[in-house]
């Protein structure tokens, strides 16, 4: 496996969607708002504030808004080495509640690529990297972005500019 040519530099930002994607996107009038940054090898990191309207139990996350999470943190690392992927399985395994106000911070990497498949691992923490909240592993799946879409094109929430 190597890193692309192209992929972002360590410390840059990676743009993966739309402006009004719900797990990126800053025009997206609810979104978590990952931020995933390119990383050394095959890394990357995000971070993402835990908002009021995120609440599932009292006072806490719901667990299905921490899984979009991680499936943006996890989709994205394959950009490192070029493969635009979907989701074909995601594990998450949950470790401590995460309270309404703090930020996760994530930790992504791509293991490895077999044919199309991509196999991928995150973590979330609060404040101490060593002590994670939520564990991630996925597979996901190397497309044509633009053949895979294409049927759904023009039912798509155009983008805000």
């Amino acid at each position: 496996m190597t890193r692309h040519p192209k992929a972002p530099s360590a410390g840059e930002e990676i743009r993966l969607h739309h402006s009004l994607c719900f797990a990126c996107g800053d025009d997206a009038p609810v979104g978590l708002r990952v931020r995933v940054v390119a990383g050394e090898g095959f890394t990357v990191t995000a971070s993402m504030k835990v908002e009021p309207w995120m609440q599932g139990g009292p006072g806490v996350i719901h667990g299905g808004l921490l899984a979009a999470a991680f499936d943006e943190v996890l989709g994205t690392a394959p950009l490192l080495i070029g493969a635009g992927v979907v989701t074909a399985h995601l594990e998450i395994d949950f470790a401590e509640p995460i309270p309404l106000g703090s930020t996760l911070h994530f930790r992504g990497e791509v293991l490895a690529k077999e044919r199309r498949k991509v196999y991928l691992r995150a973590t979330a923490h609060l404040d101490d990297p060593e002590r994670p909240v939520a564990a991630a592993h996925g597979i996901f799946v190397a497309i044509d972005v633009r053949e895979h879409f294409s049927r759904y094109r023009d039912t798509a929430v155009k983008v805000a500019r």
